[in-house]
């Protein structure tokens, strides 16, 4: 209980620090009126993100159940190769349908596109809860569900995933005419906060439900002796009535601009400033993205930062879990606060990179991500040298893992950088106008990028083996059979920060700078 409360005083603390110290931005003047209804705007807006992202990773989550069922022929029901290839799917089908979504948020607005991904998604989430609900309680599908486990939940991961990709969309496109360019970096670090929390929502939350719903007689048998069956459904439908919740916010709340809010319209001089015309095909805006060195270079950057992000938030856990019983790392406070610390990081990211984009670099997003992919490097390479160390005692309650410790740091510097470039590099070069578009191909690369990671390490990572006790044995369980996770990242974040310096004077055109 100690280690719970200094858990949420450690989060309190920097969200309250954060906002305390954020600085105001000069020369841009807005009333209070139009301050209230921007707020009423992107407060609904980023906490259905977060929701969002609470039904997205709970993947991950519910792996910490489904690894404790065996499948029909005696093995885990998920393993580390099932879940490389269910999240795969899922991250690739998220990538791919930003290339159909994003004309289509372009076209029908950013508020049309949350209300169709927080709904898909719910139904979604709500179908994998009723899966897993047949499987745990021998329901009428029982046998289908467990025959063919992963397809079935490749299949169901990929709809939820479809559905949410209309949220990153919807969020930058609904932002993006709210905002003026000197702006949009301070503004990044409020918004990353919310992001951030969803991170902490879909692990620390989704932890707590498996364990909290499967405690007590109540809760469902598997396999005899392991009451995990109600807690791997629940991790499900709590996402599906939080994002129904919020889907009735964002249809009262929610609107495309400020001129739809009964507030006026102004010019957020970006790249579609000054262009008045109407909108051009979705065919010719996605060639002229194409054609558009800087989006090209952000978009690979982006696809490195989607390997890198990911990297540690999925597998730090697993990682620590299945060399317990060499290193002893599971249960130390970075394991059993693992959203918590991911959240926190995510938060300075991105107070980080906006604060010092447009106080120091004039708003320049390229040599912000430069420096934190130094960073990146860095502690990537300190993961290399901490991945066989023990968790270090602080006091009776409270132990760190090294190898934990610089996963934060690195997942830092990444999450900054995604930020930076996905969130508001997207609206600078795409334009209000074009966002939609822009934003697609960008976490396009992001989840390619996701998705090549997940491969890679499903088939590099050892494999679990049991004893017939059920007990976890064989090379998993030492931590030097694992070092192809940190050397992969060293490598990727070389490339990222290479790409990154050849966009560090990289600034938005406007359309009315190009005719003069």
């Amino acid at each position: 209980m100690n280690s719970e409360i200094i858990a949420i005083a450690m989060l309190l603390a920097v969200v309250g620090f954060v906002l305390g110290r954020l600085p105001a931005v000069e020369g841009i003047n807005h009333s209070d009126k139009f301050k209230k209804r921007r707020v009423m705007n992107w407060l609904p807006l980023g906490l259905t993100y977060a929701f969002l992202y609470m039904g997205r990773y709970n993947l991950k989550v519910s792996k910490f159940a489904f690894e404790e069922m065996t499948d029909p022929s005696g093995g885990a029901l998920m393993g580390n190769d099932d879940f490389g290839f269910i999240f795969t799917v899922g991250v690739w089908v998220y990538g791919s349908a930003f290339l159909l979504n994003g004309p289509l948020t372009d076209r029908f607005g950013g508020r049309k596109a949350i209300l169709l991904g927080a709904g898909g998604a719910a139904l979604a989430n709500l179908l994998m809860g009723l899966a897993t609900w047949n499987l745990v309680a021998d329901g009428p599908l029982a046998s289908f569900v467990a025959e063919n486990f992963v397809m079935v939940f490749a299949g169901l991961y990929g709809l939820n995933m479809y559905f949410q990709s209309f949220g990153a969309i919807a969020v930058v496109k609904c932002n993006a005419p709210w905002f003026h360019v000197r702006e949009r970096g301070v503004f990044g670090a409020i918004f990353g906060i919310l992001i951030s929390l969803g991170i902490y929502f879909a692990f620390d939350w989704g932890y707590a439900i498996v364990n909290g719903f499967s405690a007590g007689p109540e809760a469902l048998l598997v396999n005899g002796d392991k009451d995990i069956g109600m807690g791997a459904i629940a991790v499900f439908l709590v996402p599906t009535v939080l994002l129904c919740i919020f889907w009735v916010a964002d249809f009262f709340l929610v609107q495309n601009s400020p001129g739809e809010a009964g507030c006026e319209d102004f010019d957020t001089a970006d790249a579609s400033s000054g262009d008045d015309g109407p909108q051009l095909p979705p065919l010719e805006v996605f060639k002229k993205m194409m054609s558009n060195p800087v989006i090209i270079t952000i978009a690979c950057i982006e696809f490195c930062s989607g390997f890198i992000r990911q990297a540690p938030m999925q597998w730090y856990r697993t990682f620590a879990k299945q060399t317990d019983i060499t290193l002893h790392l599971k249960g130390d406070f970075i394991y059993d606060h693992w959203g918590m610390f991911l959240c926190v990081a995510g938060i300075m990211g991105g107070v980080i990179a906006g604060i010092i984009s447009d106080r120091i670099f004039e708003s320049r997003r390229g040599p912000v991500a430069a420096i934190l992919y130094a960073g990146v490097v860095v502690f990537s390479i300190a993961l290399y040298f901490t991945i066989d160390m023990e968790a270090i005692q602080l006091s009776q309650d409270v132990t760190l893992s090294p190898a934990g410790i610089v996963c934060i740091l690195a997942s830092m510097c990444v999450i900054g950088v995604h930020g930076m470039l996905s969130g508001t590099a997207s609206m600078d070069f795409g334009g209000k106008k074009n966002v939609g578009i822009a934003v697609g191909i960008i976490d396009g690369f992001v989840y390619l990028g996701t998705g090549v990671m997940s491969l890679t390490y499903g088939m590099v990572l050892p494999k679990e083996e049991f004893t017939e006790a059920g007990e976890l044995t064989g090379p998993v369980t030492d931590p030097n059979n694992w070092t192809a996770w940190p050397i992969s990242m060293v490598l990727i974040g070389i490339v990222g920060m290479a790409l990154a310096t050849r966009v560090w004077n990289a600034t938005p055109t406007k359309k009315k700078d190009k005719a003069a």
